[in-house]
Formats: C-alpha cells, structure tokens, sequence
C-alpha cells in the first residue's frame, strides 16, 4: 500500500473525531439551553407560587380578623338574647318579699371584729357550710392578731384564719360553734346577674348589726384594682347602701341567694354615695375550695401588662382605625409570655378562639377560663400580620 493511502486514512478518522467532538458539543449545549430554559421556567412558576402563597395569607388574616370580628357579634346577639328574659329572680315566682328575705337571711349574717397591732376593726361575714367555715373579705382580716364572730342572739366565739386571697379581697375563717348557729347561706350564679335586678345587702355598717339596705344591680364588668396592679374582674356595681362595715357581708338575689360580696364603694367622704362594689359569687364559688384546702388560690400569670388599642393608636401602627385588641405594653422578663415569645407592641384579638377586644377581655378570660399550667393559644396582630403563639400559663407571684 502506499504512503498516500495511510494518510487518507488518518485523516478519515481526524474528520470522524472531529465530527464526533462536534456532535458531542452540539448535544452538551443543547441539553444546557433545555435545563436552562426549564429552569427559568421553574423559577416563573415558583415566584407566582411564592405571589399565590403571599395573596393566600394576606386573605386568610383578612378571614381571621372577619371570624374573630363575627364571633365577637354572635356573642353580642347571644347576649342580648339573654337580656330579653326576665331577671333570675323573677322566674317561677321564686322572688321573695324584702322582710322574707331579711328573716330567712339574717341569722347567717354575723359580725367580724379584729384586733391589729395597729388598732382595731369590724366588718361583715357569713355562714359558709355546717363546719363552722365563714366567709369575709381579705381586708377585713389581713394582719388580725385575733378575731371574733358574732352572731345575731349575742354569742361572740373567736375565729382562726383559714385561707386568704388578698388578689380577689377573699377569706375564710373557721369558728368552733353550736350547730343551730350554723345556717350557710346558698351561692347562687352572679353570671345570671341582670343590671336592673334588686338586690339586697346585709351587713353591719358602722357597727350597726344586721342592716339591710336594698338596691338594683346597676352595672356589671366592673374592674377594681388588686395588689400589684393587678385587675379583680367582673365585680358587680349597686345603689344599695353599702358603707364601712359592711365589707365581706352578703349582697342577695331575690331568691335570698348570695351573689356577690360586699367590699367597697366609690365616695369622696368615705361614706355612701350611690356606687358600692360586690365581689362576684362566680369568684367565691371558684375559690373557696382551694382557699379551705390549701390556704391561698393560684392565679393564672400571662407576664404581661398593657392597654386597650384606640383608633389613634391603630393608625400609628398602621394599622385599620376599626381594630379592636389588647395591646400588650410590656413583657415581663422571665415570665411566660415572653418564653412563649409575645412582644411588646403586639396586638391579642383572640384567644382559643375567643375574641378579645380590651384589656380588660383578657384578664376577664384569664380569671375566668382558665389556670396554671394550661396552655392556651393566642391570635396576635404584629407587624401588620396575624400569628398564632401558644402560651402556657404560670402561677401568678405572691403581692
């Protein structure tokens, strides 16, 4: 063969190798302009996914803010529903007249007198149960050295002290006495309170035992502060005369039952002026129990203090001048809102589904619904957003 032909050949296979290059170059280029091509078009349809996520939250704050908006009106209707019917002391024909009242009640209405390092004292109590446990305000007999009951005949018997709530302004004493002078009063149920119903107080004003005055309930869901600040919630409002003396005595339906306890009033003398204030029953009910047993009630503690949100303060945060919350001011630092991460600025409207639309529904929730160690979850309005936390709630620290 000659040299030519050899050549030919090399240079066959060269051209082949080239072309076989080519095509593999062509074919790496190609895939490169298809992943390319679907990766831009992966990224589109990402960014309208990430646009379609952002439009669906923004709806569904929108929703949580209309459901927490209608669940507050359908608690509105749920009340005014129940304000239509008669008071629950008119119902049945169960109401009693005054004098009915005042002579089935009396005997179970005593005088409280104390003795303090600073002087001395009286205010009012009743009977609790047969086991000689009576029932006063805390501030009748916070830092008694002694104290003595004294019942409607005349028998005065000394009284030890149980257990005491200083946050609700709670008592109860125990006293060793004759089973005929044991007469418990009924708790009846102060969330069926109407304003307008008369109600009856007996108490002993000024030393002067066993009075009764009588009045109607002339609101509810007042407030009145505790030690440390803190809010004693749902306290009932009347216009019978209440005085000093009368602190830790029964304020009675018409049916004779108690539904709150006298402990203060509103005056510029100190004396009657058409505004005293009545522990509600709901609260001695929820606490007697555990003040028998154990000595002190455990308050819920959120860790947290703040205001009701206005429409100028809703506009400064941007936010619709319609919004209605608890504004939350401070943190307390190692408390559980702040382990739960709640912040200052941060807007609760709602808690386990429950609208909250002041300061006050908060506390009036926590009180009310619920104890220490639950953990319940809030619905928070920050940065314009709605979040959901879960906070589990500690023991509220000693005053």
């Amino acid at each position: 063969m000659s040299e030519g032909w050899f050549l030919d050949s090399r240079q066959g296979r060269a051209a082949r190798r080239n072309l076989l290059y080519v095509f593999v170059l062509v074919l790496i280029f190609a895939n490169v302009a298809v992943l390319a091509y679907f990766l831009i078009d992966l990224n589109l349809e990402v960014s309208k996914l990430n646009g379609s996520i952002s439009d669906l939250n923004r709806d569904l704050d929108v929703l949580q803010l209309q459901f927490a908006n209608a669940n507050y009106e359908l608690s509105a209707l749920r009340e005014e529903v129940r304000m239509l019917r008669p008071g629950n002391a008119s119902e049945s024909g169960r109401s009693l007249q005054l004098t009915q009242i005042y002579n089935r009640t009396r005997r179970s209405v005593v005088l409280i007198t104390v003795r303090t390092s600073f002087g001395g004292g009286q205010g009012s109590g009743f009977v609790y149960d047969e086991e000689g446990r009576i029932l006063t305000n805390n501030h009748v007999v916070e830092d008694a050295l002694d104290i003595t009951v004294t019942f409607v005949d005349g028998t005065i018997v000394p009284a030890t002290l149980v257990g005491r709530d200083p946050y609700v302004d709670l008592a109860v004493i125990d006293i060793d006495a004759a089973d005929y002078l044991l007469r418990p009063l009924t708790l009846g149920n102060s969330s069926e309170l109407l304003v307008g119903e008369q109600v009856v107080a007996i108490g002993n004003p000024f030393g002067l035992e066993n009075s009764m005055t009588a009045g109607i309930v002339s609101a509810l869901g007042r407030q009145m502060t505790a030690p440390g600040g803190y809010p004693i919630v749902d306290v009932i409002q009347t216009d019978a005369a209440v005085n000093p003396g009368n602190s830790g005595g029964p304020l009675l339906n018409m049916m004779g039952e108690v539904v709150g306890m006298n402990t203060a009033i509103l005056s510029g003398v100190g004396e009657f002026s058409g505004v005293g204030f009545a522990i509600p029953s709901d609260a001695v009910n929820r606490e007697v129990q555990s003040l028998i047993e154990t000595g002190s009630y455990q308050h819920p503690w959120l860790g947290v203090s703040g205001g009701d949100i206005t429409p100028t303060i809703a506009e400064d945060m941007g936010l619709d001048e319609e919004t209605k919350g608890a504004l939350i001011a401070e943190v307390k630092e190692g408390g559980p809102a702040e382990e739960a991460g709640v912040r200052g600025d941060d807007v609760i409207i709602s808690i386990e589904g429950r609208t909250i639309r002041s300061f006050y529904d908060l506390s009036f929730y926590l009180e009310r619904h619920s104890r220490p160690g639950d953990t319940v979850t809030f619905t928070i309005i920050r940065d314009e957003g709605v979040i959901d936390l879960e906070v589990t709630l500690g023991v509220r620290p000693p005053p």
